[in-house]
């Protein structure tokens, strides 16, 4: 099940349309295994390690899951309707009373001991109803299919939920890495001027800004790890692990692999393409076909009906030494029928149900068409940040390379006395922007491609 389950979550990248994952495919599995006490966090973890945890722990997802089951099961149920009902009735009693015996004297009554019994075999078997079980079988199967469909956008969400999480904690361990070295960088800058201080070069004053911008800079420091702190405990309750849960995870390549997509396209295409593989869209369509065959059974509850019937039964009217004198022993019999029922009238409530089974249709379709609407929407907006934020990072690596370069030449200027404190302490906090920037536009980059990944429903 995790294997099949995995297959299809995990993947990032535009895959062809045969590859999807079939959620009708779960109904031959069993249901996800609770594994928390197999889980073991204690090496290095990828996106897929982090996504097989949920798959198998997420409350959210295995809930989905048993949706599932219910909704096959209630299937099953309606498909029951065309078998035969058979019941079996047995009844046994004990009793004491005086009887009269088929004696000469038959005015003497004596005590009598009677055990009767009875066994009763009926059979039920509806022959004709017009649709109506064909129709509520239909429901229960496009209601199935939605449940499915249901479980497959739930497995999305869980799998984008999980890589932005897990990219956010990325993010945020990069960005302490950038204030420590620019703590570092900013204990130079105080050293180097506590030299000049010392030799008569640099005044109190620029000695205390330097000496304060150092100790400020390690309040970032103190943020990012906060940050952390925060986001391996979103990580964990994602996962349905304890929020004091430590992760070493392993860190992507930044190459342009890594940022690009898969599959070059335009927008119009993949919106296109998302109307085909939204697990929403086909949801939605079965909860439209669910209202139709709906509506099918609502007519057919006004037809009539003819049905199979048959009794068969036994009883033994005693249990003694002599029988009664009016009574016999026992008696057997059966018999076999057909029955027609016309409902004739009911209180409106047939025709009421029939409106509303049609009403339901109605939102339905209005429902299908919200929802293609919303996907367009989703489609076109991922994209747009996708492409937005592709560009930022690409022009925070440019950023980054000048303000290192700027860094590099002030501080060189400074040591030869030939620019200010101040001056030297802006650009590196320019430098300490643009890394920050920089780290942040790139996972940027990676959640932006991952959401429209989800948009497309190709993951």
């Amino acid at each position: 099940m995790k294997k099949m389950l995995l297959t299809a979550g995990i993947a990032v990248l535009l895959t062809a349309p045969a590859n999807a994952f079939d959620p009708m495919s779960i109904y031959t599995q069993k249901a996800p295994e609770n594994c928390l006490s197999k889980v073991n966090v204690k090496g290095k973890l990828g996106l897929n390690d982090l996504i097989q945890i949920g798959v198998c722990n997420n409350p959210d997802l295995n809930r989905t899951f048993m949706a599932v089951k219910s909704a096959e099961a209630s299937f099953g149920a309606s498909k029951a309707a065309y078998l035969p009902n058979v019941n079996l009735t047995a009844a046994a009693t004990a009793s004491h009373g005086k009887g009269q015996y088929d004696e000469p004297n038959a005015n003497v009554y004596k005590d009598m001991k009677a055990k009767p019994y009875s066994i009763n075999v009926a059979l039920n078997w509806l022959l004709l109803d017009f649709g109506g079980r064909s129709a509520s079988t239909d429901m229960m199967k496009a209601y199935m299919e939605q449940a499915a469909f249901g479980y497959n956008a739930a497995l999305h969400d869980l799998v984008l939920g999980v890589h932005s999480a897990y990219m956010d904690l990325l993010s945020a361990k990069e960005v302490l890495k950038s204030a420590e070295t620019s703590v570092a960088s900013y204990k130079k800058s105080y050293d180097e001027t506590q030299k000049k201080y010392q030799v008569g070069k640099a005044a109190t004053s620029d000695l205390l800004l330097a000496k304060t911008t150092y100790l400020r800079s390690k309040l970032a420091v103190t943020a990012a790890q906060n940050t952390i702190e925060k986001n391996q405990a979103n990580l964990a309750t994602l996962l349905n692990l304890p929020p004091e849960t430590k992760f070493s995870l392993v860190v992507p390549k930044k190459d342009d692999s890594s940022t690009a997509l898969a599959e070059k396209m335009p927008v119009q295409k993949m919106i296109k393409l998302a109307l085909d593989l939204r697990p929403e869209i086909k949801g939605a369509a079965k909860a439209k076909a669910a209202a139709s065959a709906g509506i099918d059974a609502a007519k057919s509850a006004m037809a009539p009906t003819l049905a199979l019937t048959a009794n068969a039964s036994y009883a033994d009217r005693w249990k003694d030494d002599k029988p009664f004198k009016d009574g016999y022993p026992y008696t057997y019999g059966g018999d076999v029928g057909v029955v027609l029922n016309v409902p004739l009238f009911e209180g409106f409530s047939k025709s009421y149900a029939l409106a509303k089974a049609r009403y339901d249709y109605r939102q339905a379709v209005w429902r299908e068409k919200s929802t293609e609407d919303a996907v367009k929407n989703e489609v076109w907006s991922a994209y747009q940040d996708y492409k937005t934020a592709l560009a930022s990072y690409t022009i925070n690596q440019d950023v980054l390379k000048s303000a290192e370069e700027n860094e590099r030449v002030s501080r060189a200027s400074y040591r030869a006395g030939k620019e200010t404190l101040l001056n030297l302490l802006t650009v590196q906090a320019q430098l300490a922007t643009a890394r920050q920037e920089l780290i942040t536009s790139f996972y940027t980059v990676l959640i932006g491609k991952s959401n429209l990944y989800r948009a497309i429903g190709k993951f």
